[in-house]
Formats: structure tokens, C-alpha cells, sequence
């Protein structure tokens, strides 16, 4: 029998990644697997929608392709799987990118309907074209996600938001009220407490004189906000704190604006922050709107909507709140009441987007009840399915820190409008029959006249804000599980969802989801919820512009392959830590999927023999240490980790099946000097390693395995369920340990070689190598392999020289008899 390889080309070549691409494509058009999941387990992946502002950076199209990893992983199980890929393309960000890319304001632009449908077509455009680049990245990726054109701004996904709207809001569980919001000047809007983000910032602590009204004795209060005197209502200590007991009760004068406040207790107040007295302002902070209402204090509006002070602030009326502070603190210093300041590093709040500091205002907005739920959603937390556990805590504590319910409507365009209209006769909040996209800004009440008064049509007018960006994705888990499109579907896919994002997201994405999810249908919106870390620059950065440190895929990939790409993208870093882009690990899979098609190439030339008389035991052991790699592997999957399959697989198919299984049975695979049963023995065990290793590792590297799985084996490896046990024997552990003290001989003997100056095809004279007596059923192979003597030892002799651990050379006597040991 000739044996020559079915694989001619000696190397792997990127470029037919390109050709499988068209493959595949011609594969899936011809498909006909419309109700395959009628007949199968049904795994829907929540794919993370991205914002459609800008191409990806390698951390992006790594999280990606993660997810492709783990939908290819559940396909080998036997799931019907749906990873649909669609962009989110509403809220702010794409608003930000176009107001910097065309130099417009878009509140300014918006002013009119005209202006704000020009302004809304702008924004189009600019995600037609961003949209484009992420399908562009994630289909070279070779990812198998079901293309969705229909984003979070088309009429099919804002009617269900609108929809879910228009339920809650007749339940009771949006409501409208004027409270205080966190609101960012720059962008013009409200927003949510998981929308804001905190910057370290260098500022002074002032520390200002404040009068007793009944004394006329000084009281020193620190502050970051002089701005806010004219809106101080109280002067607050700990009851704690001695230096101002007996002050309770008084009244303080404030400098400049001579507004007299109380002095109150409150055991919220932090004694070892500045003189332990702390100024209550509408509004500082958090703690201020807190203080107002549980003291019962009267606000005063200061701050507008455009971050200028208004005429209650006197003097500073008109200026900007970091201008007011300057001019505050000059007429303090002129009057003598300012008595020092002191440079401190303190966190501010700022925009999500624009990063602008944002201010605490009073505003009537719609708010979604979520203070209600708590209880349940934490119970609700504590039974999902979260891998790695730790970021679970992360979830739990963001749900104890949530002061506020949802402030869900936003001074902003493009997003989806609020489905409401107002009664200006008698001020009722009406709401359309579902069914319908509605755009109240632009087109005519549904109703002749008011359903509550009967006021005719025009007294009604129509909404003309948007939902917060996240009251859209939030239910991205119904969108995807066909939710009233299909309720067959839907009662099949919703038990078993997975949600794949970051762990920068939890808060919103995946805070919100669970939320409203639990509101709209009484059950948890996920059974697994996958957490990555972020993907960082080789310096262990995060990519941004403005550092200059944004690396683009597609040059990396076009050099070295999608599969050299995703192998760095898996094998980076475990599931929930941060991942750094290493140039080296995308060589390493470079390098990788040659040593792949170098193996393919050279197993190519056996036949697969399927049955097999008898195994040969240094076969056996190998097979056994293989299914420990592999199952170690699958582990790592049903982890929803793709870090230990990537490691696993490289180890088994590198350093343990091509560095010593292949070069241990090469020769007994080649020549005919062996019996028939010995050389099958060994092609059998060649393809049933590979041939699993290669369906393992196909979720991770998908173009390689598939090109080689076609040539030797006839179809595609993406077809292919996972392999079955490649070995039956009760000593299983027994056997891969053999397999590691015969790889832990080679080493030794090679290393011996080396070192005395041998080329390891050369014998060893003069000694026999002594291995432990387990090993004894190998000497055979071992013998001829090493072209040395083998013996077998209970116990090492004292002269005898050590190469390795537990690996010895035994002189042979000088007459050349046979050692005895």
C-alpha cells in the first residue's frame, strides 16, 4: 500500500479564509432549515447590539467573536442556536458623532419639525455607514451571526418599545412627576443614575464664614460649591460631632447673600470632612436632594437648563456655573469671608457621552417604578446563572445603591418617541392602542377629541421627547426570542437565553433588562448571563482616541488571519478580566494553524481505520491523556469560557500529540516492517485524536479546522456534533499517566542527547535507560523510538545517573550481558 498525503501544499495559506467565506455564504443560501428549531433544543444569544457610532477597535471584534466561540460551541451540542446581529442606533451617541462631524447643535437644529427630520436623516446616514463597518469586521471574523437590518431605530423594534410603554403606563408603572434629575447641560437632556459616570478632577475645598443670626459669632463651613450660597437652606453637623452642640435649632446667616438658614442635626454628615458642618444646597449632590426631602426643605432653582445661573442667584444670574464659582469666590475674598482654600482630587459626575460635569436640576419627567422591585429583582439575581460569579456582587450592589426610580423621557430626537399626548384643557396624559409606530411630534392625535374631557383634536398635543437609549435595548431578550411576532417561538427560546456583554454594562444593559423583562412578563430574563472584562491596549489601557491608542482590526487580520485573530481573542485572558491585545498570541495562532494543516497534511496519508482488533498500549495511553485535554476543553465551554478550550487544544494538538505522539508511532505508520494490526493500531489512534481536537477547536478557529475537516474527512467540521469518547477503559487516569511519563522520557532522553553532543537519531551506547516499572507494557516502542536499551526499575541504584525526573542511565556491564535489574 502507498501511502502518500491527500494534502499537497506544505503550508496554510489566510486566503482561504476567504474562499470558505464564499463557501459558506453559498452554503447557508442553499439551506433549507427554516422550523429546525421545532425539532431541536433552542439556544437564543441576547448579542449585544452594538451603538453604531464607530468601527470596533480589537477589544470589540474580540467580544464578538467570543460570542461566535460559544454559539458554535452549543451548535456541536445539538442546539438550534440564533445569535442575530443588529445595531443599536438610537440615543446619544450617534447624536454627539454628528453634531461633531457636521458642526450643528442639534437642539438648535431641531427646533422645527423641518430641522428636526433633516437632523434625524443626518443621523441615518452616519449609522448606514458605521453599521456597514461593524458587519464588515465580524463577517472576516468568520462569525456565524444571522444578520438583522432591522435596528433598535426601526419601526419593527420601536413599535414593541412603544408597546411595552403603553403597557406599563396603564398598569401604573411609569408615572410623570417633578423631581430632581442629574442633567447634563451640553447634551440637553436628563439622565439615569446608571447613565452617570464619575472623573477624578483637581478642585479647592473653600472654606467660608457663615454668620449666627442671634450671635453674630462665626461659623466656618467647607465647601466644593460656593456657587450654591444663594440656594443653601440648612446648615448640617453629626450629633456627634461636640464642636457644635447646642447649635440645633438656630439660624445662620449666609455670607454675601445674607439668606438665613437653620442649623439642623443629621447622623448622615461626615465629621472628618472639612470644619464638620455641611452646606444643604438645591442641588450639590445626591445627599442634598436626600437632605431636602427627608428635612422638608423648600428648593431653590438656581441652575437652568443650559448650565447658567438663574436671577434667584443674584449677582452670578447669567453666568456659567464654573464662571459663578470664580466670581463667587472673588467677592468672598474682597469681603475677608473667605478663609482659606485647599487643593483636593474629588470625583465629579459627568456625561456617559460627552463627559460634560453634569448639574442636579428640578425637572417633570416620566419615571419607570423600579424602588418597588427591588426585593424581587434581588431574589431574582441571586438564582441566574452568572459566569464568573464574582461580577453577580457587582449586580447586587448596583441594585442597593438605586435611589431614584427610572427617569425614562429625554430632551433628545434621535431615539424613539414617547407615545403620548397631553390634554392642554385638562391636563390628562393619553395613550394610543398598540400596534402602531407613533411619532407624536409630527403627526395628528389618533383620537377626533380628548377621551377624558372631550376637548376637540387641537387641544391635544403631542409628545416630542424620546425614551432613554436604554428603555430600547432593555428588552433586546424579546426582540430576539420573537415576543408576540411568534409565541410558539417565543414559549421554546425564552427559557433558555444567553446574555453575552461587559462588565461595564451591568448596571444599564443588563440591569435594565432583567427589570423590565421581570415587569413585562413576570420571569427572569436570562438562564445564562456571560460577563467579559474590557479589552485593553498592550499596555493594559483603555482604546481611546484621544490617547492615540486605538487599534484597527482589519490590518491585523488581513496579515495574519481571522483564525490567528480569534485564537487571541480566546486564549488572551478567563472569563470576567480585562484582555490585552498581545501581537505574539496572534502570531502564536498564526503559527498555530500551520502546525494544524503540517499535522492534517501528514495524517492525510493514513487511512481512518474505524475498527481496529486491538489497540497497542502505548496507542491506549495516549488516547486516554488526549480525552482528559478534550474534556477538559468541553468544561471550559460549558463554562461559557473560551480561555481553557484555546489553551487545552493548543497544548494537546502541539506539545503533547505533535511534539510526542506523532514522532512516536511515525515510523510504525510508514513501513510495511510492521504487523498490519500495529500500523492500524496507530493511523486509528492519529485520526481520532485529531479528528476530535479538530472539532473541539472549530468554535475557536473556524476556517482552518473546516478546510482541513473538508479534505480529510469529507464535510464540514461546522456539521459535526461533539466527539464521542475516544477511549472506554476503567483505569483511564492510570493510562493518561503513562502517556505523561513516556512524554516525561522523551524529554529526558532528548535533553541527555543534546547535551552529550548526539543527534537524537543517534543511539545510546554503553547505557540502557532505566524508567519505573509502570512503564513496562512501553519499552518496546520506547526502545526503538530512542534507539537505546530500556529496563525497568522498583527502586534507583545509587551510581546510576539521573537525566531526568525519575529517568536514569544504568551502565550496561562490559561484557556486553544483559543488565539485570
Amino acid at each position: 500500500m502507498k501511502l502518500e498525503p491527500k494534502i499537497s501544499e506544505t503550508r496554510w495559506d489566510v486566503n482561504k479564509e476567504l474562499e470558505l467565506l464564499d463557501l459558506w455564504r453559498k452554503e447557508a443560501a442553499s439551506s433549507t432549515g427554516a422550523a429546525e428549531w421545532r425539532e431541536k433544543e433552542v439556544l437564543v444569544i441576547d448579542t449585544p447590539p452594538p451603538y453604531a457610532s464607530g468601527k470596533w477597535h480589537v477589544g470589540g471584534a474580540a467580544h464578538y467573536a467570543q460570542i461566535d466561540m460559544i454559539a458554535r460551541y452549543f451548535r456541536l451540542k445539538g442546539y438550534y442556536v440564533l445569535v442575530p446581529f443588529y445595531a443599536d442606533r438610537n440615543g446619544l451617541p450617534v447624536e454627539v458623532q454628528v453634531e461633531k462631524t457636521y458642526n450643528i447643535n442639534a437642539k438648535e437644529m431641531a427646533a422645527t419639525p423641518e430641522g428636526r427630520r433633516k437632523f434625524l436623516e443626518l443621523c441615518r446616514e452616519f449609522l448606514d455607514k458605521a453599521e456597514k463597518d461593524l458587519v464588515n469586521v465580524w463577517t472576516r471574523l468568520g462569525c456565524s451571526f444571522d444578520y438583522w437590518r432591522d435596528g433598535t431605530d426601526s419601526p419593527k423594534y420601536r413599535t414593541m418599545t412603544q408597546r411595552t410603554f403603553i403597557d406599563l403606563f396603564k398598569r401604573g408603572m411609569i408615572y410623570e412627576a417633578e423631581r430632581p434629575v442629574r442633567w447634563c447641560p451640553r447634551c440637553g437632556t436628563t439622565l439615569a443614575e446608571a447613565e452617570i459616570e464619575y472623573e477624578e478632577r483637581e478642585d479647592f475645598i473653600y472654606f467660608i464664614k457663615y454668620r449666627l443670626a442671634d450671635s453674630g459669632q462665626d461659623l466656618v463651613v467647607a465647601t466644593t460649591r460656593p456657587e450654591l450660597l444663594p440656594a443653601c437652606a440648612a446648615l448640617a453637623y453629626n450629633p456627634q460631632d461636640n464642636r457644635y452642640k447646642g447649635l440645633a435649632g438656630k439660624r445662620a446667616v449666609a455670607p454675601i447673600f445674607g439668606n438665613e438658614v437653620s442649623i439642623v442635626e443629621h447622623p448622615s454628615v461626615d465629621m472628618n470632612f472639612g470644619t464638620g458642618l455641611e452646606m444643604v444646597c438645591s442641588y450639590g449632590d445626591e445627599d442634598d436632594v436626600r437632605l431636602f426631602r427627608e428635612l422638608n426643605l423648600k428648593p431653590k432653582v438656581i441652575i437652568d437648563q443650559d448650565g447658567r445661573m438663574t436671577e434667584e442667584a443674584g449677582f452670578l444670574a447669567g453666568l456659567k456655573v464654573e464662571e459663578a464659582r470664580r466670581k463667587v469666590v472673588e467677592e468672598l475674598e474682597k469681603r475677608g469671608l473667605l478663609v482659606k482654600k485647599v487643593k483636593v482630587k474629588h470625583t465629579v459626575p459627568v456625561c456617559w457621552r460627552c463627559k460634560t460635569p453634569l448639574q442636579i436640576i428640578n425637572r417633570t419627567e416620566l419615571f419607570l417604578r423600579q424602588l418597588d422591585l427591588r426585593e424581587q429583582m434581588k431574589e431574582l439575581v441571586s438564582k441566574l446563572d452568572v459566569r464568573p460569579e464574582f461580577h453577580r456582587r457587582k449586580l447586587l450592589e448596583w441594585l442597593d445603591s438605586i435611589a431614584m426610580d427610572w427617569p425614562i423621557s429625554r430632551d433628545r430626537y434621535y431615539g424613539t418617541e414617547i407615545p403620548l399626548w397631553r390634554c392642554t384643557k385638562c391636563g390628562s396624559l393619553l395613550v394610543p392602542e398598540p400596534g402602531r409606530y407613533y411619532r407624536p411630534w409630527e403627526e395628528e392625535p389618533p383620537w377626533d377629541r380628548c377621551p377624558a374631557c372631550g376637548a376637540p383634536k387641537e387641544y391635544l398635543k403631542g409628545e416630542t421627547r424620546v425614551f432613554d437609549t436604554w428603555f430600547d435595548s432593555s428588552i433586546s431578550m424579546l426582540y430576539v426570542t420573537k415576543w408576540l411576532e411568534d409565541p410558539e417561538f417565543f414559549k421554546k427560546a425564552s427559557p433558555n437565553v444567553l446574555r453575552p456583554q461587559g462588565e461595564d454594562i451591568i448596571r444599564t444593559w443588563l440591569y435594565y433588562s432583567l427589570l423590565r423583562v421581570y415587569q413585562l412578563t413576570g420571569k427572569p430574563a436570562f438562564r445564562w448571563i456571560r460577563i467579559t472584562g474590557m479589552g485593553l491596549d498592550p499596555k493594559g489601557r483603555p482604546m481611546h482616541k484621544s490617547l492615540g491608542n486605538v487599534i484597527d482590526p482589519d490590518p491585523i487580520i488581513s496579515k495574519y488571519g481571522a483564525d490567528a485573530f480569534r485564537f487571541w481573542a480566546a486564549s488572551s485572558a478567563k472569563l470576567g478580566y480585562d484582555y490585552r491585545y498581545d501581537e505574539k498570541k496572534v502570531i502564536t495562532g498564526r503559527n498555530f494553524a500551520t502546525k494544524l494543516w503540517n499535522l492534517a497534511r501528514f495524517i492525510s496519508a493514513f487511512p481512518e481505520s474505524q475498527e481496529v482488533s486491538s489497540l497497542r498500549p502505548i496507542d491506549r495511553a495516549f488516547l486516554a491523556l488526549a480525552q482528559q485535554y478534550l474534556d477538559a476543553a468541553v468544561k471550559g465551554y460549558e463554562d461559557l469560557d473560551v480561555y481553557e478550550p484555546a489553551v487545552q487544544l493548543y497544548e494537546l494538538s502541539w506539545n503533547v500529540f505533535a511534539a510526542h505522539y506523532v514522532e512516536l508511532v511515525k515510523d510504525r505508520a510508514y513501513s510495511e516492517g510492521y504487523p498490519y494490526e500495529d500500523r492500524a493500531s496507530a493511523w486509528y489512534t492519529l485520526h481520532r485524536i485529531f479528528r476530535a481536537a479538530l472539532v473541539l477547536l472549530s468554535p475557536i478557529m473556524p476556517f482552518v479546522t473546516d478546510y482541513i475537516y473538508r479534505q480529510l474527512y469529507g464535510r464540514s467540521v461546522h456539521a459535526e456534533r461533539l466527539p464521542e469518547k475516544l477511549i472506554e477503559a476503567p483505569n483511564l487516569n492510570e493510562l493518561a499517566e503513562d502517556a505523561r511519563q513516556i512524554m516525561n522520557v522523551n524529554s529526558s532522553v532528548w535533553a541527555y542527547k543534546k547535551a552529550s553532543g548526539l543527534r537524537l537519531t543517534d543511539p545510546i551506547k554503553d547505557y540502557a535507560v532505566a524508567v519505573p516499572a509502570r512503564l513496562s507494557p512501553y519499552l518496546d516502542d520506547l526502545k526503538l523510538f530512542h534507539k537505546a536499551k530500556f529496563v525497568t526499575y522498583e527502586r534507583p541504584l545509587p551510581e546510576w545517573t539521573n537525566i531526568g525526573p525519575g529517568i536514569y542511565l544504568a551502565p550496561l556491564p562490559s561484557t556486553g550481558a544483559d543488565l539485570s535489574i
